[in-house]
């Protein structure tokens, strides 16, 4: 039987995932010429606007399919970071960076404890045994 954990484990893992790959993907139609000004405006280089949507692309895959979830998990929280820290803050915490800290607690809770439950993580668990 699975546990109620594993479970809730891998309903964070999914939808970080779906959430990522929607970020990345808009990103790529809005067009990166845009969300490179955006980046510029705020601070952040605009060429870190291709490598963010790659990351946030690639990485929802990867988590939807639990695919070095640890790892995926620590970039995204780090990308949530950067977030916060340059484009958000100023906005306050309603109507600005209160999703990104719930994002970046379910990230930080998946470096933690990775993924178990239907994973391609856990095959390769599998197979080592």
């Amino acid at each position: 039987m699975k546990s109620y954990s594993s479970i809730g484990q891998v309903i964070l893992r999914v939808v970080l995932g779906i959430v990522f790959l929607a970020h990345g993907l808009d990103k790529f139609q809005s067009g990166i010429s845009n969300i490179s000004g955006f980046f510029e405006s705020v601070g952040v280089p605009g060429y870190m606007a291709a490598i963010v949507a790659v990351i946030e692309t690639a990485g929802g895959i990867a988590l939807i399919l639990g695919a070095g979830t640890r790892i995926v998990s620590m970039v995204l929280a780090f990308v949530l970071l950067v977030a916060i820290f340059t484009a958000k803050i100023s906005m306050g915490f309603l109507g600005g960076y209160e999703l990104d800290i719930a994002l970046l607690a379910i990230a930080v809770s998946l470096v933690f404890t990775g993924s178990n439950l239907w994973s391609i993580d856990s095959l390769f668990r599998a197979n080592k045994k």
